[in-house]
């Protein structure tokens, strides 16, 4: 494969993760210098507009991408509970919880054999998220808590893990959400303190 020096010394300034935008600083013909990066495999496309500098930096962990596509966004449910050993099984969709309005199953995203699934969020509850291994993840109580704001249900309730929650700020959070899911924490803690 035969690489061209004006390429490289591109792809030496842009990151890991760049937009189509980032291009178009270093260069007046951005669609021309993707479409051969990733012709020639240099850069991979994640989807319109979006690309990893894959030749120089390898790439990133799914959940890096996930909330490099739609900021401000931390990682959640059932892939956030699996991070955190709150479940067992594997998930093959990522849920991303976001500010951002570009969302639903139409706007998913295909990374590595992994489906990017993005759903809006209030204001007032994003939260209980923390930034690790170069992405935003949320807490185990986050987690569950969304899941069940999502989904409406907690996935494998007889699988949970529940050392890896901390039952009282499960509660504290459960309280901030609507009142649907609020009774379902209070049924899940009331049915976890009756099996003790």
């Amino acid at each position: 494969m035969k690489v061209e020096k004006g390429s490289i010394k591109r792809l030496k300034r842009l990151p890991r993760l760049f937009r189509i935008q980032d291009v178009e600083k270093l260069t007046p013909h951005a669609g021309i210098f993707l479409s051969r990066a990733v012709r020639e495999g240099l850069v991979h496309r994640i989807n319109r507009g979006n690309y990893v500098n894959a030749f120089l930096f390898g790439f990133p962990r799914v959940e890096e991408v996930a909330c490099f596509l739609r900021p401000p966004a931390y990682v959640s449910c059932e892939w956030a509970m699996h991070y955190h050993g709150t479940i067992l099984q594997a998930p093959t969709v990522c849920t991303v919880v976001t500010l951002n309005t570009s969302v639903g199953k139409r706007r998913s995203v295909s990374y590595q054999g992994i489906t990017l699934e993005f759903s809006k969020i209030s204001d007032a509850l994003f939260f209980g998220y923390a930034y690790q291994n170069g992405f935003h993840v949320a807490s185990p109580e986050k987690a569950l808590l969304d899941t069940l704001y999502y989904r409406r249900a907690v996935p494998v309730r007889d699988e949970l893990e529940r050392d890896t929650l901390d039952l009282p700020t499960l509660s504290r959070m459960g309280a901030r959400y609507p009142g649907s899911v609020s009774r379902k924490v209070e049924e899940l803690l009331q049915d976890w303190s009756q099996s003790q």
